[in-house]
């Protein structure tokens, strides 16, 4: 097995939220990425991120480990595709707050000449990424404000960094529960596949309630009831395969995110959580 990415003392310790507050940021409303943060033990978020957060954590305590878990597959992923399939284009919508073992820093500590473009609307996560999402001098990190909902307007931006003639990962981690419509997430999905190469591949996670049932459905109750933005959507895990219809989905399928290939990645957790995942091959 290849050497282990290094890993921090707690996984995700960002810089301090000050100088990214800036009139566009409300800091009196919860919003994902920064309650993300909180449960992953970073500092980007604000009294408001926090009180959800705990708010969450009473009915539903494994909520961080849920955190922890999917942030642990981003990095098994990142290690497979670019060691096992020779991927070194990435686009990562949805990128969430900086923290530790980011898309780039992956790829790049394996291939230095990895490219990456991150996807995200949140005003936080653009002030950040535009300080500490810095490359090597052999490859290329960009990052796009832009929304999962204009799948086009995505690809249109991406093509400036990325050759979309040559394979792309596709990553979409923890972002498609925050479109609604199951309808259309089918469709921004479609619309991302069409335009990848064959030869490229699909890193895909999406919060379920397949493994604690009621609890979790409680959870996304008192997010959305409690003005969690953008409003959270459980989906089975039926309707999570659904988005790799049509490609050829990998060993060991898909399944809880904790359980994905665990051996390319040491975690402390390693028992099932409501986060399951998949990565699939466009042939």
């Amino acid at each position: 097995m290849a050497e282990q990415p290094e890993q921090s003392e707690q996984l995700a310790h960002g810089t301090p939220a000050d100088g990214a507050s800036g009139s566009d940021i409300d800091n009196s409303v919860p919003h994902s990425a920064r309650i993300w943060n909180y449960w992953l033990g970073g500092k980007d978020n604000y009294a408001a991120d926090r009180a959800m957060g705990e708010q969450i954590m009473r009915y539903f305590p494994e909520i961080a480990e849920n955190a922890r878990g999917n942030r642990y597959f981003l990095c098994r992923a990142v290690r497979f595709l670019v060691e096992e399939a020779g991927i070194r284009q990435f686009l990562d919508i949805g990128t969430g707050l900086p923290t530790v073992d980011n898309t780039h820093e992956l790829a790049q500590r394996m291939a230095p000449e990895a490219r990456v473009v991150y996807v995200d609307n949140d005003p936080l996560v653009l002030a950040h990424a535009r300080a500490l999402l810095t490359s090597t001098p052999e490859g290329a990190t960009d990052y796009l404000d832009a929304d999962v909902r204009d799948p086009e307007n995505i690809l249109q931006q991406a093509a400036a960094t990325l050759d979309f003639e040559r394979p792309v990962a596709l990553m979409l981690l923890g972002v498609l529960q925050f479109v609604e419509d199951t309808d259309e997430t089918r469709a921004i999905v479609e619309h991302l596949l069409a335009a990848l190469p064959p030869g490229s591949y699909v890193a895909l996670s999406h919060p379920t309630n397949a493994v604690r049932g009621p609890r979790m459905d409680e959870a996304v109750k008192q997010w959305n009831e409690g003005g969690g933005s953008p409003r959270l959507t459980l989906r089975t895990t039926d309707e999570v395969a659904a988005y790799l219809d049509g490609l050829e989905l990998l060993a060991p399928g898909m399944i809880s995110t904790s359980l994905w290939r665990p051996e390319l990645f040491a975690a402390d957790e390693t028992r099932p959580i409501d986060d399951f995942g998949g990565i699939a091959l466009k042939r």
